[in-house]
């Protein structure tokens, strides 16, 4: 794990393709289903996403820069927040953060699939289109970091294609003038309801997994430089590409209908656009987009239990710790996270089935959660300010401080579901159990 594999190129594609890839096209119909229709109010939950990790990246490329140490956040919450909570941290993104959300993007590869090929899938054919993607991600990030790496970066060059063409075209040929309209006139009638906060579910949904990219910031070359600017840099282009997607989907086929079709909204507007061949071509982009979404995260999870172990924070670390091949892999630490994330396929089929969640899954709340934790270290960026480690007023107290007000309104959209408090009490049972274990190993 010593190699520098990655450049600032694929540390970028890699941030890119993490993000972008499912949320933006599974999750457009659920935007605009929370703001009762209102594409305006939805451009300001989307704006309030990027802002959440635009200065979530700006403040925590203070901690990158202090440390070269693999792990990325856990690295993070070890040096400048203590080994108890970056124990309860890991434990929480092993078991509850990254699984969910591999499950639950895995799944939404598996409806694009069924959708590509005409299949007509429901609910377990999905899941087992979306399993099969999933272990085949498995399976070469464990072998080779560098075939990882690499899907990353053609899937990330890809899954830009549908966004632009849909994006700019249903903003050139649509009428999005008409589209703000529409909602302007339905939401003058709801002024004083909240209830479009829970927008902000599903956006940050589309947003989730930026920080998934610091997991291999000890693989990027000269990553005190590189990480910091792909950290910066990549969620603007992401702010931008959502922006435009959403704007011009809604534009040329209207919101209402958005709002009808639901996941299938994006292959209509491809068909309007293209006729039914060009939509299938359109959509084949679009899988290929969620598959890199998939691997993008899969390729973070496969070394959080390897940095966990070499830590101390899980038992079993001289296991756990072992790689293999020219690349120095972390294999076991790879299939203990496939082992995980079984359980979670699991939960995820049953909540699906029975509407457990209503029109959120088992990674929003999580999300949410994640969003709280990374306070904590935005609070240490602000406690190092003051010891003077971290130069300058903008980073030690304006960036945290408008990194935390993101994480706040991350929060309230979680808030919004209504098995919110449920769901973290199992978010709690991670947290706790890692803190436990690693007071008792410190015994």
């Amino acid at each position: 794990m010593g190699k520098r594999h990655y450049g600032l190129f694929t540390a970028t594609t890699m941030l890119v393709g993490i993000v972008i890839g499912s949320g933006i096209f599974f999750r457009s119909d659920d935007v605009l289903v929370a703001t009762g229709g209102s594409v305006a109010r939805g451009v300001l939950v989307f704006c309030i996403a990027a802002f959440a990790i635009v200065f979530g990246g700006l403040t925590i490329n203070n901690l990158a820069q202090l440390t070269d140490k693999p792990g990325g956040m856990i690295t993070y919450a070890e040096e400048f927040a203590g080994k108890r909570f970056a124990a309860a941290f890991g434990w929480f993104q092993i078991f509850i953060y990254f699984p969910t959300l591999a499950v639950v993007v895995s799944w939404v590869a598996g409806i694009y699939i069924s959708m590509l090929f005409g299949l007509g899938f429901a609910l377990v054919g999905h899941i087992f289109l979306g399993f099969a993607w999933f272990a085949i991600c498995f399976l070469f990030n464990i072998v080779s970091a560098r075939m990882g790496g690499g899907f990353q970066n053609f899937s990330t060059i890809v899954k830009l294609i549908p966004l632009i063409v849909i994006g700019v075209l249903g903003v050139i040929i649509g009428d999005p003038v008409h589209a703000f309209t529409y909602t302007a006139s339905y939401v003058s009638e709801h002024a004083t309801n909240i209830g479009w906060l829970a927008a902000i579910a599903p956006v940050s949904f589309s947003f989730a997994g930026w920080e998934i990219s610091t997991t291999v910031s000890s693989e990027v070359r000269d990553s005190k430089k590189n990480m910091p600017r792909a950290l910066v840099a990549a969620p603007l282009i992401i702010l931008f590409m959502y922006l435009i997607y959403f704007i011009g989907l809604s534009g040329l086929i209207g919101p209402s209908t958005v709002m009808e079709l639901g996941d299938d909204s994006v292959y209509r507007a491809a068909t309007e656009l293209f006729g039914a061949v060009g939509a299938r071509i359109a959509l084949t982009f679009i899988v290929i987009s969620v598959m890199g979404t998939v691997n993008g995260i899969i390729l973070g999870y496969v070394r959080l239990p390897y940095a966990m172990a070499l830590k101390g924070f899980l038992p079993g670390a001289t296991w756990f710790s072992k790689t293999k091949g020219k690349e120095n892999m972390p294999v076991i630490s790879g299939l203990f996270a496939v082992v995980v994330a079984l359980f979670w396929w699991i939960i995820h089929y049953f909540t699906q089935l029975h509407g457990v969640l209503g029109g959120a899954n088992i990674s929003d709340i999580a999300i949410a959660v994640s969003y709280l934790l990374f306070a904590v270290l935005y609070f240490q960026v602000f406690r190092l300010w003051r010891k003077g480690v971290v130069k300058g007023i903008r980073n030690g107290v304006i960036f945290p401080t408008l990194a935390t007000l993101g994480s706040g309104f991350i929060l309230m959209g979680g808030l919004q579901n209504r098995q919110f408090f449920i769901y973290v009490f199992i978010c709690l049972i991670a947290l706790v159990a890692g803190y436990v274990y690693f007071m008792r190993r410190e015994k």
